[in-house]
């Protein structure tokens, strides 16, 4: 039997790279100062909770999937202690699991990175105000197909490289969509729950429910507490 605990993930802005002040920035100005604090806030009470519970899972032999991550070994590794050091908290709790027995594996595919991180880089270093809504107008054309090549990209990497009695940890956004696209034969138990970190993060994106934003927020912000759903996967 195979196994993996499944993290959807709402990236820091330490995730982002030098990417992440202005995209907060920007984010803080669209979305109002105090919608954007208490997504901030939730944020951390998230990344507390996910440390919580993964100081309670044995790492020895641990296979860790990262989103965004292209090598393994060494380099692998150096990548890893580098975000944790730019105060990332996603690579400060893999960089744990590393020191913990736990191995990285290579998850993702370079060319389709790459893609993402142009538009993305078109988008914070327009110029004007015309230019920025021209590069997310074409980063928005071509977000959903691009994600959708990058989930079957990530879930044939975990069918190929996690072996019969291996356990894996994927952290991946919550926007992406995995689970479809798994082998049949790896149970997965989600730490959190996927819908409701997608609807989070629709929320916090498009929406303007403050009650519905508050209560996806307190969510997303609670301990970790997993049971079986109808599925057959976990869920927290």
């Amino acid at each position: 039997m195979r196994k993996l605990l499944y993290i959807p993930i709402i990236h820091t802005e330490s995730d982002l790279g030098s990417a992440g002040l202005t995209i907060g920035r920007i984010s803080s100005s669209f979305y109002g100062a105090k919608r954007w604090d208490r997504h901030k806030t939730a944020l951390y009470e998230f990344w507390q909770r996910v440390l919580d519970y993964v100081n309670t899972i044995d790492a020895n032999n641990l296979k860790v999937y990262q989103d965004g991550l292209l090598v393994d070994g060494e380099l692998g590794r150096k990548i890893i202690e580098e975000g944790a050091r730019k105060g990332s908290k996603n690579y400060e709790i893999v960089l744990d699991l590393i020191k913990r027995g736990a191995g990285i594996r290579v998850t993702e595919d370079a060319a389709l990175l790459k893609e993402e991180y142009e538009h993305i880089s078109k988008v914070t270093h327009a110029e004007s105000p015309a230019e920025r809504t021209a590069a997310l107008n074409e980063y928005e054309l071509r977000k959903d197909p691009l994600t959708k090549e990058r989930d079957k990209f990530v879930a044939k990497t975990i069918n190929e490289t996690l072996g019969e009695g291996e356990v894996g940890i994927l952290f991946i956004g919550a926007h992406h969509d995995v689970l479809p696209h798994l082998a049949p034969d790896i149970v997965v138990k989600q730490i959190k729950d996927q819908e409701k970190m997608r609807a989070y993060f629709k929320e916090l994106m498009h929406e303007k429910n403050e009650e519905r934003f508050e209560q996806l927020a307190r969510y997303i912000a609670a301990p970790i507490i997993c049971a079986e759903n109808a599925k057959g996967t976990s869920a927290g």
